[in-house]
């Protein structure tokens, strides 16, 4: 098939690197502008645009695609099909109308479950048990075409919100070159979505991330895991903004003022929280790189020690 593909960040490349090994004809790609990055601000390619270069393929990045100049430029393009990969533009519906077999979506979750732009980092966040891809066949609503084939993974109880992108956009590769081969063959079969089941994914933001030392334990453990590595978790120790990068609950209760560091063992900072005690096993100071418990004990900072109180 004649594939026009759109999509801008790394779960979208590993997609495009997955289609360009199969017959199918990768005609042109679409993704979002050139945005500064990096200390210098300079002007970087995106992931999709990087492999699309390389590969030889046109790239079209438009600001819309609601423009009837460049729907139209689209229409010329002549695709049998759009595939569509985290791209961050919304499809009007006269563009979803261009391709004959229409546009499918590689979305990071088992819909209708986590819809919206933070599928994987929500699922972890809320103690998901499972999450997965589902290829679906787009409509103008947000996340809500039928769905055609889904691949479902378990949720570790150490995956972060990297490790579980990575395992993801492998299977979402996998889980298109499937349905495209399908859709040649035996085709498949729409299922819509119960509407009932659907939850949002809401995009995630730096404000989410101060931890909230009354909250349990364990939802803070999962909202470490969720935002490990973008946008971390932190919170502040006399006027010092610590980064924790890993943590883990204990059985255990404390009746201290949530924030309060319990004890400090190579294994960990033990900190109260409303419900519970977590267990702090790497973290950043300002200016420096992370580190385990057991380095920043070697290093013989006063930080993190029992009677301190995060806040």
């Amino acid at each position: 098939m004649r594939i026009v593909f759109a999509g801008t960040p790394d779960f979208a490349a590993v997609a495009l690197q997955a289609l360009l090994k199969t017959d199918h004809d990768i005609i042109a790609v679409y993704t979002q502008p050139d945005r500064p990055a990096g200390r210098g601000r300079k002007q970087q390619f995106g992931p999709v645009k990087q492999t699309a270069v390389n590969a030889g393929i046109p790239v079209y990045q438009p600001e819309s695609l609601k423009s009837p100049e460049e729907q139209q430029q689209l229409r010329e393009l002549a695709p049998d099909i759009m595939v569509v990969a985290a791209y961050g533009l919304i499809l009007p519906q006269a563009v979803l109308d261009i391709p004959p077999r229409g546009c499918l979506n590689i979305h990071a979750s088992i819909l209708p479950r986590w819809r919206g732009a933070a599928p994987i980092h929500r699922a972890i966040e809320a103690g998901d048990a499972e999450t997965g891809i589902t290829i679906m066949q787009m409509d103008a609503g947000l996340d809500t075409g039928a769905m055609l084939l889904k691949h479902r993974t378990p949720i570790h109880d150490d995956d972060t919100g990297g490790s579980l992108h990575d395992r993801l956009a492998e299977m979402g590769g996998t889980a298109i070159v499937e349905a495209l081969a399908a859709l040649e063959s035996r085709g498949l079969t729409p299922e819509p979505q119960n509407e009932a089941d659907a939850t949002y994914a809401h995009k995630l933001s730096k404000e989410e991330a101060r931890i909230q030392w009354q909250d349990d334990a364990g939802v803070i453990a999962r909202k470490v895991r969720a935002f490990n590595p973008w946008p971390g978790t932190d919170s502040e120790l006399d006027g010092q903004r610590i980064r924790i990068h890993e943590a883990q609950p204990l059985p255990d209760a404390s009746k201290a003022q949530p924030g309060t560091v319990l004890a400090r063992e190579r294994s960990g900072v033990d900190i109260a929280c409303g419900n519970g005690i977590l267990r702090v096993t790497r973290v950043q100071l300002p200016g420096t790189r992370a580190m385990s418990v057991s380095d920043l004990i070697n290093g013989g900072k006063p930080v993190l020690e029992p009677g301190q109180v995060l806040r």
